[in-house]
């Protein structure tokens, strides 16, 4: 389908590497387009809907953007209101979705919606929409703190069909499906902080090392030197857990608890870097002039999307005790 048939590491190498852009918005918006739409199509979807949506994404010439979010579930996917109700041959849609990423530009959204009544994990249908279509209202574009280069929508729908034929694999599969292509979002978005990361330490030394308070720089203190260290320590122990992750899942594995690891530290550790390092640039570190400002806003999305911090705690808590006590 014009892909390069690599394993998921060199996703990753692309994240990592996508990381040296002086943003965050960029890798992001990438990272939607590569492996948080397609991922499901492309392990279920059927060959028509591959060369109907996933070839024209993989060559660019489509933008996707993801439905699942909505105002009133984030995390809790469970909890989505979005109804996609089958008449005939076609999906009726209302509801609406919120904090869609290149929602305002999208050819197509991979929609996840209620196609059914019954248990949460199981009335759900990931299902290919055309954003073209009538009754879809893109709301609005969303003013943010941060990733102000990606465009994020709110979006309804009102009496939008479309064909049973985009339904994503089977229907009521729909939440599984999304669990699986999580894990991918999630190891994405750990690889594309690490570069980020290392380039504000770094950016950081060499303002410190030149900028004199009494008479001696800022680097010379060494709560100021220690602290950069041991900050470049945890960088290099996400880079390790990571690459750990990644080879486990390449051989098949389930990496769901070190995923939610990986996720949870890279969020944490994104808000102790950019704040620890703002603090050593003073007062130019509160301008828009330098780059440590700019990540302390676009990383700390980290924490928030593709699931909170508090969502991967509770992940890690639930594999925690499924382990055997010694």
């Amino acid at each position: 389908y014009g892909g390069m048939g690599l394993d998921f590491s060199y996703n990753i190498a692309v994240a990592e590497e996508l990381g040296n852009i002086r943003c965050g918005g960029i890798p992001m918006a990438i990272g939607v387009q590569a492996g948080m739409t397609t991922p499901a199509l492309t392990r279920f979807g059927s060959d028509e809907l591959k060369k109907q949506f996933l070839v024209p994404t993989i060559a660019g010439d489509f933008v996707a953007c993801l439905g699942i979010s909505e105002a009133g579930a984030g995390s809790d996917v469970a909890n989505i209101k979005t109804r996609a109700v089958k008449k005939g041959n076609e999906y009726v849609i209302n509801g609406g979705k919120m904090w869609t990423t290149s929602g305002c530009q999208a050819d197509w959204m991979c929609l996840l919606a209620n196609t059914s009544e019954g248990p949460p994990h199981r009335n759900k249908s990931l299902i290919c929409l055309p954003m073209n279509l009538p009754g879809i209202h893109v709301a609005k574009k969303i003013d943010k703190l941060g990733m102000r280069s990606s465009d994020t929508a709110q979006i309804f729908f009102e009496d939008v069909r479309v064909p049973t034929k985009n339904l994503i694999g089977e229907e009521g599969k729909g939440f599984t499906y999304q669990m699986l292509q999580f894990q991918e979002e999630r190891l994405w978005g750990v690889a594309t902080v690490l570069s980020p990361l290392e380039t504000i330490i770094k950016e950081t030394i060499d303002y410190t090392r030149q900028r004199k308070v009494f008479d001696q720089s800022v680097l010379h203190n060494q709560a100021v030197h220690f602290r950069l260290a041991e900050l470049a320590t945890e960088v290099e122990l996400l880079r390790s857990l990571l690459y750990r992750t990644v080879a486990l899942y390449v051989e098949g594995n389930d990496v769901t608890k070190f995923a939610s690891m990986a996720k949870l530290k890279a969020g944490r550790l994104s808000r102790e870097v950019t704040d620890s390092c703002l603090q050593f640039w003073g007062g130019m570190g509160f301008t828009s002039e330098v780059l440590v400002s700019r990540f302390y806003r676009d990383l700390r999305l980290m924490s928030i999307g593709g699931g909170t911090d508090e969502t991967m705690l509770s992940i890690i808590c639930k594999y925690m005790e499924t382990l055997p006590t010694k």
